[in-house]
């Protein structure tokens, strides 16, 4: 395998790791409004994804820097031609973060806090739309010219399938937070959340399988077998996922949309190659994988970087999912201080 395939490859796994574990903290933000009817409920479900999220976070900067560094054209013309839901993706991230730190500054305000938390939901709601509308466009390719420099508008980017593939990531996030939550807290919350799940999930199984198969069969320059692959992941996690849900098996129907998101990535990334950018322009503005690469040096030092530092940075986050593993109650919170004071306070409960 070249080193332009395996940084092909690497970008993708990239995003595979951003949408399962940022999926879960966007599908909780926005069901904020929905399954919290208590402030110590609301708080226990920001606390749920609190210790993580940042982390989470990290995986879409690896990716962006990854593709710049790896295939400089590739980031030139997609981040010309997704200016602006790549610019609305970015302020809502900025909201969401100032929305996590900022909600809880003044305790004795409710309507500061209640302003912050639609913020939270809004922001969490739009930041997914946007990477689904960017990831749906790479995809069914861009309007370029023979320069591969954007030569559309931005109702262009509002095709059916991209539109088709934000109701189906919302969806599928909105199942994958409801699962989360289910994994991680006790009692009405707890409850609530399967309930949530259980509704959401044929929505979500329709939605999916209608943009799955569509980008198998109406994208790309073929149907790859890998991408196959991806569309058999994605089923069978959505239906795992929903015999868990009817079982209480909260374990298994995470799991479920976890493979779900991986199958899609790999439905994706599959339909693209051997291409990185299609144009629906000019043919001669296609960008191939070998065409966009960086050079032969610049990408054996990004792998033996990565080589080096991969490992430290899985096992720093394996290491925080692990510190934060245990369900988190709606009482308690109110006093505590930070996560590590929540779970002192739990522990010392439990005996």
């Amino acid at each position: 395998m070249d080193l332009p395939t395996l940084w092909f490859l690497l970008i993708a796994v990239f995003w595979a790791g951003y949408l399962v574990l940022e999926g879960f903290d966007f599908g909780v933000g926005m069901l904020l409004p929905v399954l919290a009817k208590k402030p110590e409920e609301r708080d226990a479900m920001v606390r749920t994804f609190g210790p993580v999220w940042d982390g989470n976070e990290v995986w879409l900067l690896v990716a962006g820097g990854a593709t710049f560094a790896a295939f400089p054209n590739w980031y030139a013309s997609m981040f010309s031609a997704l200016y602006l839901p790549l610019l609305i993706l970015l302020v809502s991230l900025i909201v969401r973060v100032l929305a996590i730190e900022y909600r809880r500054k003044q305790e004795n305000d409710p309507v500061w806090t209640a302003r912050w938390d639609w913020a939270l939901a809004i922001s969490s709601l739009l930041a997914p739309a946007m990477v689904a509308a960017a990831l749906a466009n790479v995809v069914r390719g861009i309007k370029m010219d023979a320069n591969s420099d954007y030569t559309g508008s931005f109702f262009d980017l509002l095709s059916p399938y991209a539109l088709l593939g934000v109701v189906a990531v919302l969806a599928l996030f909105l199942l994958h937070g409801a699962t989360f939550l289910g994994l991680r807290t006790e009692g009405v919350l707890r409850e609530r959340s399967r309930r949530f799940a259980l509704g959401i999930w044929p929505v979500a199984t329709v939605l999916v399988a209608a943009f799955g198969l569509w980008s198998l069969l109406g994208q790309g320059d073929g149907i790859a077998v890998l991408g196959v692959v991806g569309v058999l992941m994605a089923v069978a996690g959505l239906v795992g996922s929903g015999l868990a849900l009817l079982k209480d098996n909260e374990a298994i129907a995470f799991a479920g949309t976890v493979l779900t998101i991986v199958g899609a990535a790999v439905l994706l990334f599959a339909q693209l190659w051997p291409n990185v950018l299609p144009s629906t322009g000019d043919p001669a503005g296609t960008l191939t994988v070998a065409e966009a690469a960086s050079s032969h040096y610049t990408l054996k030092v990004m792998t033996w970087v990565a080589v080096l530092i991969a490992p430290v940075v899985f096992l720093y986050q394996g290491w925080s999912y692990w510190i934060f593993r245990h369900r988190i109650t709606s009482d308690g919170f109110s006093t505590a201080k930070s996560p590590l004071d929540a779970l002192k306070q739990r522990a010392a409960h439990e005996g």
